[in-house]
């Protein structure tokens, strides 16, 4: 995909078109399935520390997808052969600087956002002093409890995904 000059986007990288069940139809570019709505798979993991507050994130400015925006989930499109757990953890490393375990939860056709996908979601429980975001791709992290993460959905400009997640999210 091309970006304009300054800003942060995404290498136009190959991913897995799949049907309305989720089995693969073929590889194309992301832009392409973005471009043709067509659906492919993201991986996403909810980060919660030892007691049970939700991290949350705003999106840098620079970034060409819902730039400034709230984020409940960390993730991104699933390469090609990449489970949703593998994309989940290696998004939580590249945005985030931590290595984790992380647990698939459930994943759903998801409608919101710049065009439909499967979401896998996972989760994991991080150390609160592990965290480390690259300021290319994270301007603010906090850690909400869920009364505060209500709030928050409520108030802030949240990507349409963290809607949806939190709504079918239910911690262990």
């Amino acid at each position: 995909m091309s970006v304009a000059p300054g800003t942060v986007g995404d290498v136009d990288e190959l991913v897995e078109r799949v049907d309305t069940h989720d089995r693969v139809l073929g590889v194309v570019s992301r832009s392409e399935a973005v471009r043709n709505s067509w659906l492919h798979r993201v991986g996403v993991v909810v980060c919660r520390d030892g007691r049970g507050r939700f991290l949350v994130h705003r999106r840098a400015e620079r970034l060409t997808r819902f730039p400034g925006h709230y984020e409940l989930g960390v993730g991104g499109a699933a390469g090609v052969g990449e489970s949703y757990a593998q994309a989940a953890a290696r998004e939580l490393c590249e945005e985030l600087g931590v290595r984790a375990t992380v647990c698939s939860r459930f994943t759903f056709l998801n409608r919101a956002g710049l065009s439909p996908h499967w979401l896998g979601v996972c989760d994991a429980v991080l150390l609160p002093e592990s965290v480390v975001p690259d300021p290319r791709e994270v301007a603010w992290h906090g850690w909400l409890t869920e009364p505060e993460l209500r709030r928050a959905l409520r108030e802030w400009t949240f990507t349409p995904d963290s809607r949806q997640i939190f709504e079918r999210y239910r911690p262990r």
